[in-house]
C-alpha cells in the first residue's frame, strides 16, 4: 500500500492552485503531492468560441504572480479596466476606473481551459504526480491520516487528504459532513455574447425587475454573459432560439455595447448558497466550492477559495514536518474566518438587495449607488471588493 504526504481529490482550478501553491516548499521538505480526479487535464489549449471562463481578481492575480505563472496566463486573460454598474429603468449609475484605484485592472477574464493549462504546466513533475480517470469512492480516517479507496480497487494512504471536488462532493457526505444552504430559486444563464461595438474591457452589471444582467469583458471581443433569473424564466430563456433569445437579452441590457450580434451555447446552473459546517478535521481539508459555493452576482467564489488556497499553502508549510495536525489547520480557519463570513454576507446581501423588484428596496439600492458616487471613500471600498482583496492586509 502506498503513501504520499498530501492527497488533493480534485484536480480543478482550486485543487491544482494549491499544489502549485505548495509545492517549492514541499520540495525542501520531501514531501510528496498526489492529484486524484476522474477527468483527464487537457495538455494541448484548443480555442472554442463557447469556453466557459472565470473572473479572476486582482488579488488572485498577484497570487499567480507569486507561484510564477501569471506570465503564461496574462497571454489570455482580459483586463477589466472599467465597471458600469447600472439599473434599468432609473437614472443612478457608478462608473468605476482601475486607473483611478491605482491598478492595471480590476480583476480579468481568463477561460477556465487556458488557465488549468497553465496552471498544469506550472507543477513540479517530481513533486506532484497524480491520478487520473480516478475516483475516490472511500474515505477512512486513520490515527495520523486517512486510507482512501480508488474505483480501481487501489488502496492508498496519505498524511493529509484536501477534499476539493465541488459543491456536490460525495465525499463530504459520506464523511458526515453537514452543510448550510440557502435556496435562492434562480437560476443563472451563462454564454458567451458577441457585440458590434468594441468592450475596450469595460465590464456592465445591469440590474432589472426580472433579475441582474453581467456582461464581462473576454478576449476576441466577446462578453461573458451571467444572466440571473427565476429558475423557471432561466428555463424558457434557455429553450429560445438565438435570433428570440439575443432580442430579449437586448431589450434588458440596452445599446451600451450596440447590436448583440452573436451568442454561443447556453449554460443554466441553479443557484443555492452552500457552507460546510466544517472544513477542517485532524488530517482533513475542504476547500473551494465543497466547502463554500457562493452567489455568482457579486463574483467572489473563486476568488475567495484562492486565498484560502493561499492562506492554507502557508499555514501548512509553516508547520510541522508532517503535515496535517489538527492545531495547523484550525489555525488555517482561524486566519480565515473573517474573510470567509465577511465575504459569504456580502455575497448574500448583495444577492438579496440587487435580486429584489420590491419598490422600496429598489429605492434603496438606487440611493445606494447615488451615495457612491458622491461619497469617494464608500466607493473605494466597494472597488476594493470588486478587486476581490478581501480582508488579508496582503491582498
Amino acid at each position: 500500500m502506498s503513501r504520499v504526504n498530501l492527497a488533493i481529490i480534485g484536480s480543478g482550478l482550486v485543487g491544482t492552485s494549491l499544489a502549485l501553491a505548495l509545492q517549492a516548499g514541499a520540495e525542501s521538505r520531501g514531501w510528496q503531492i498526489l492529484l486524484i480526479d476522474q477527468f483527464t487535464p487537457g495538455s494541448i489549449y484548443q480555442p472554442c468560441y463557447d469556453a466557459r471562463s472565470s473572473a479572476l481578481s486582482f488579488g488572485v492575480r498577484q497570487i499567480y504572480q507569486s507561484l510564477g505563472v501569471w506570465l503564461n496566463i496574462s497571454r489570455r486573460a482580459e483586463p477589466i479596466k472599467k465597471i458600469h454598474v447600472s439599473d434599468r429603468g432609473w437614472f443612478s449609475t457608478i462608473f468605476l476606473s482601475a486607473a483611478e484605484e491605482g491598478v492595471p485592472a480590476f480583476g480579468y477574464v481568463v477561460e477556465n481551459a487556458w488557465l488549468g493549462q497553465c496552471l498544469w504546466q506550472g507543477l513540479n513533475k517530481e513533486v506532484v504526480s497524480w491520478r487520473y480517470q480516478m475516483k475516490v469512492t472511500r474515505m477512512e480516517p486513520l490515527p495520523h491520516g486517512y486510507c482512501l479507496t480508488l474505483n480501481d480497487g487501489t488502496v492508498l494512504k496519505c498524511d493529509l487528504a484536501v477534499l476539493a471536488d465541488g459543491g456536490r462532493s460525495n465525499l463530504r457526505e459520506q464523511l458526515g459532513i453537514r452543510v448550510k444552504t440557502r435556496l435562492y430559486n434562480q437560476s443563472s444563464l451563462i454564454a458567451n455574447i458577441t457585440p458590434d461595438k468594441a468592450h475596450n474591457g469595460e465590464a456592465f452589471e445591469r440590474f432589472t425587475h426580472k433579475g441582474p444582467i453581467a456582461l464581462l469583458p473576454m478576449p476576441d471581443n466577446r462578453c461573458m454573459l451571467v444572466w440571473t433569473r427565476k429558475d423557471i424564466d432561466a428555463k424558457r430563456l434557455l429553450g429560445l432560439d438565438k435570433r428570440s433569445f439575443l432580442s430579449e437579452l437586448q431589450s434588458f441590457f440596452g445599446y451600451r455595447l450596440g447590436m448583440l450580434k452573436q451568442v454561443g451555447t447556453r449554460h443554466l446552473y441553479p443557484l443555492t448558497l452552500v457552507k460546510a459546517e466544517e472544513q477542517v478535521r485532524s488530517h482533513l481539508v475542504i476547500l473551494g466550492d465543497a466547502a463554500h459555493s457562493l452567489h455568482p452576482i457579486a463574483g467572489q467564489g473563486f476568488n475567495l477559495s484562492m486565498r484560502d488556497v493561499s492562506t492554507l499553502a502557508e499555514v501548512l508549510l509553516a508547520g510541522p514536518a508532517v503535515p496535517g495536525d489538527l492545531a495547523t489547520l484550525q489555525n488555517y480557519c482561524e486566519r480565515q474566518y473573517l474573510d470567509q463570513k465577511l465575504t459569504v454576507g456580502f455575497s448574500n446581501q448583495v444577492t438579496r438587495l440587487f435580486g429584489s423588484a420590491q419598490p422600496l428596496v429598489v429605492l434603496s439600492r438606487n440611493i445606494g449607488l447615488l451615495s457612491l458616487n458622491l461619497l469617494p471613500q464608500v466607493k473605494h471600498w466597494f472597488a476594493s471588493h470588486a478587486m476581490g482583496m478581501g480582508t488579508r492586509p496582503d491582498m
